[in-house]
């Protein structure tokens, strides 16, 4: 049936079954990477600004300022921009791991402001009563903005997998491998538009399975 409906998928198997483990791996280990750095930078975010548990007006509009210009570069030209960067830190521009540098420079700051939104949820009065409570900074931060806004968080987190998803055949283009470098370099190279959309399907069935993770993992939380 692979061979009817994807003759040229069936041809090229072994290499189609070798991009779908790389998308995987520059998803995961990107989500990781830039999970850490753009959930602390949210809280930072939120912490640092106007009314904040730790107000520092310059922190804030620093961050603020970064994340903002990080944000607007367009992704395929943060591509090229990386080249010298991710040579630097990985010693190559191409491959998937070489890719895992611009693709956490890209998604991190969307990823923080995400968090930011998530965590701005939460009933102030809540932060209120523990602060009259006696709660120190790192106390609020773990038992009322994370724990409290945990189920927005993971929300947050599926929109932004699905998101470096995307970004991941992107980075493609330029050789990262995985799932857009063969849809461009051989299904829309050699006109085999079986290729293409059998990794459009692969990407589709990515993407339903995170939203339908997430979904399941936020509902399970919302009364923790």
């Amino acid at each position: 049936m692979l061979k009817q409906i994807f003759p040229n998928v069936a041809h090229i198997w072994p290499q189609f079954v070798q991009s779908i483990w790389e998308t995987i791996y520059m998803t995961v280990w990107s989500s990781v990477i830039a999970g850490v750095l753009g959930l602390g930078i949210g809280i930072v975010l939120v912490i640092t600004q106007e009314g904040g548990i730790a107000e520092d007006a310059y922190v804030y509009s620093l961050t603020d300022k970064v994340v903002n210009l990080l944000r607007s570069i367009p992704f395929i030209i943060l591509l090229a921009v990386m080249f010298p960067i991710t040579n630097f830190i990985v010693h190559t521009t191409v491959g998937t791991t070489a890719a895992l540098v611009p693709l956490v420079v890209g998604i991190f700051p969307f990823y923080a402001r995400q968090v930011q939104n998530a965590l701005l949820e939460i009933d102030p009065q809540v932060i209120e009563a523990a602060r009259s409570m006696g709660s120190g900074n790192l106390e609020i931060i773990f038992r009322i903005y994370l724990r409290e806004g945990l189920p927005d968080l993971i929300r947050a987190s599926i929109v932004t997998v699905i998101s470096l998803i995307g970004l991941t055949t992107m980075a493609g283009a330029i050789g990262s491998g995985g799932l857009g470098d063969v849809a461009i370099s051989i299904g829309y190279a050699r006109y085999q538009n079986d290729v293409t959309i059998a990794a459009m399907l692969v990407i589709l069935i990515m993407v339903f399975i995170v939203q339908f993770a997430g979904d399941w993992l936020a509902k399970k939380t919302v009364h923790l």
